[in-house]
């Protein structure tokens, strides 16, 4: 069964970090471009950034300078590290995977699979 697990959200005041970890299981995902995305309370699910097999990676430009996305294939593991946090970065986050390079740079949903069930961060004061 092919699954993705995120975790490491939590609450945070605005400037705080935290380190999101969506690990795979049932498949391999060094054979994966791999996004996360967020959804916030009655807006669409947005692509936030994407990492290709090749580490080449992929930023919304909200957040390009403050989040970073990395993965360790030898865990089935991408990270994505989000610093200097700020209200507007409330949401639902979430993994899924493409296989394709333009997909990656892209970031829409449509194009990824094998979500999974999110983990949220809760900017706030």
């Amino acid at each position: 069964q092919v699954q993705f697990e995120e975790t490491g959200g939590g609450l945070v005041q605005p400037g705080e970090s935290l380190t999101l970890s969506c690990t795979a299981s049932g498949f391999t995902l060094d054979d994966y471009e791999v996004g996360w995305f967020r959804q916030a309370p009655g807006k669409e699910r947005e692509g936030v950034s994407c990492i290709r097999t090749d580490d080449v990676t992929y930023y919304k430009d909200s957040v390009r300078g403050r989040f970073t996305i990395s993965r360790d294939d030898a865990k089935n593991t991408v990270y994505l590290q989000m610093n200097n946090l700020r209200p507007e970065d409330t949401a639902a986050y979430y993994c899924a995977t493409t296989k394709s390079y333009i997909a990656c740079y892209r970031g829409l949903t449509e194009d990824f699979s094998s979500w999974g069930q999110g983990t949220l961060v809760t900017v706030s004061s």
